[in-house]
């Protein structure tokens, strides 16, 4: 047990850790490659019983659990959506854990009230979010959006779910393309999966606003109440935006809560250029974004933006007496804003990031990996064995291997094949999605520190493990 007046003589072994980490990273399996139950096999069985030392712990670090660790930090992560973090974030994160607040109320930690919601107003001025919306921390997308489904549920049943429970006719809408974590929202939140309305996509995989204004027409016909429409700026699959305007109009039209879900591309909004996405952002009535995912800030942190505060309040606010306090009104005490009582000092690591990098910094990176994708997109096309799936966009390209002499399922198959062969070479880590029915590649290249460089070792591989299938 080391008392905290000894911080100073042990902390070396921690930053030089970390240190060395960085140092090595590159050149770690990008995806762990240990089986199940390798970790767990080589922990004891009972906690000690007698304090071990700091050496002894960081020992086993070293030997037990990195080797089982997939490094969401590698220049070469490029499966998923990003989980990036940098350095300044590293540090703010070290200082939040020092300081260990909880941050439930304004009078727990007043600088984490203050920063989070300063936090909320810089980023909104910079992204194109109307003025006079306001923005909260929370953990994750998934938990934004349900906490906006909680919100759409109360508004049209005049806060009667809350009270009485969910009535049984609400709708809520989403796109055939939307995240899985729409449909969870929506079972958690009582409305029940059946009254999850998918709405189908056009050509490139985006909603159709005509489709779903004929699905509410029909559906306020046979007595639902539609509740919630959920659009994407930037799918999972294939980052495709949907017509944000025209979905905002027949919201507006029938009186439906308009959540915008950019959990992974909202981040692009601090270009300029691509405040296209969310035009007539200003008739929806909630959005959120994950600065943990191209932000370079660490997970977790999500922005949640809503037009009408008061109605996310009234949804939440449960006053006891022990958190009555002198204060109430005066300011904003964020456990209202959302599921959790307990809050983590996130707005700190935040602020590292927008300081550290300034907007130009931020601008000149997001760009950099725009451009990398782009460069990537046009060695997809001038390969003879590949083909894009759907049009690269921002620093996200969908392709696969493709024959012509070859059917569906053997092209799948010979994908799968291929996308194993890349993951199980440690070089570099790729998932996959499928596209009209297709399995398809997914390249994601938005790591923090990635460079030029890393697009040649990219090719590289693809080529070297492409052969495999091939032969």
């Amino acid at each position: 047990m080391i008392a905290r007046h000894e911080f100073k003589d042990y902390v070396d072994q921690i930053t030089n850790w970390i240190h060395q980490y960085f140092s090595e990273l590159e050149h770690l399996p990008v995806k762990s490659p240990v089986q199940p139950g390798a970790i767990i096999s080589q922990l004891p069985d009972d906690m000690p019983t007698e304090g071990e030392a700091l050496a002894t712990i960081m020992a086993d670090l070293d030997k037990i659990i990195l080797p089982g660790i997939t490094h969401w930090q590698h220049p070469h992560f490029h499966a998923y959506f990003p989980a990036n973090s940098s350095v300044e974030s590293v540090y703010a994160e070290m200082i939040t854990a020092a300081l260990g607040a909880q941050c439930m109320i304004w009078e727990t930690s007043p600088a984490a009230a203050e920063l989070e919601e300063k936090m909320m107003d810089w980023l909104a001025r910079k992204m194109g979010i109307p003025a006079h919306w306001e923005g909260v921390i929370q953990d994750t997308a998934s938990s934004a959006t349900l906490v906006a489904i909680l919100t759409a549920r109360e508004k049209p049943t005049a806060f009667e779910a809350n009270e009485k429970g969910v009535p049984p006719n609400l709708r809520v809408y989403c796109s055939t393309q939307t995240h899985s974590s729409i449909e969870k929202s929506v079972k958690i939140a009582g409305i029940g999966r059946q009254n999850l309305i998918k709405i189908d996509v056009d050509e490139a995989l985006a909603m159709r606003a005509d489709l779903l204004e004929a699905q509410i027409i029909d559906d306020l016909h046979q007595g639902y109440q539609p509740c919630c429409v959920v659009t994407a700026v930037g799918t999972t699959s294939t980052v495709a935006v949907d017509p944000i305007e025209a979905i905002s109009a027949i919201c507006e039209k029938y009186d439906i809560w308009h959540h915008i879900d950019a959990a992974y591309a909202g981040t692009a909004l601090l270009l300029p250029e691509y405040q296209w996405m969310i035009t007539g952002i200003e008739k929806a009535d909630s959005f959120v974004f994950n600065p943990h995912k191209w932000l370079f800030t660490n997970f977790d942190c999500t922005g949640y933006y809503v037009k009408d505060a008061d109605i996310l309040i009234k949804t939440f606010e449960i006053l006891p007496e022990y958190l009555k306090t002198r204060t109430r009104g005066q300011v904003n005490d964020y456990r209202d804003w959302g599921i959790p009582l307990g809050r983590r000092f996130r707005a700190l690591k935040l602020w590292f990031v927008l300081r550290g990098y300034g907007l130009q910094g931020i601008q000149t990176t997001l760009r950099a990996h725009i451009r990398l994708n782009q460069q990537f997109s046009e060695w997809v096309e001038a390969h003879p064995d590949l083909e894009l799936v759907v049009p690269p966009f921002l620093n996200v390209t969908c392709f696969r291997f493709y024959d012509p002499d070859m059917s569906k399922d053997e092209l799948d198959a010979s994908n799968e094949k291929w996308l194993r062969y890349i993951n199980d070479s440690g070089q570099l880590y790729l998932t996959h999605t499928r596209v009209n029915g297709h399995m398809t590649l997914r390249m994601v290249l938005g790591q923090t520190y990635l460079q030029a460089s890393h697009l040649t070792r990219i090719q590289d591989v693809l080529s070297s493990t492409l052969t495999l299938v091939e032969t």
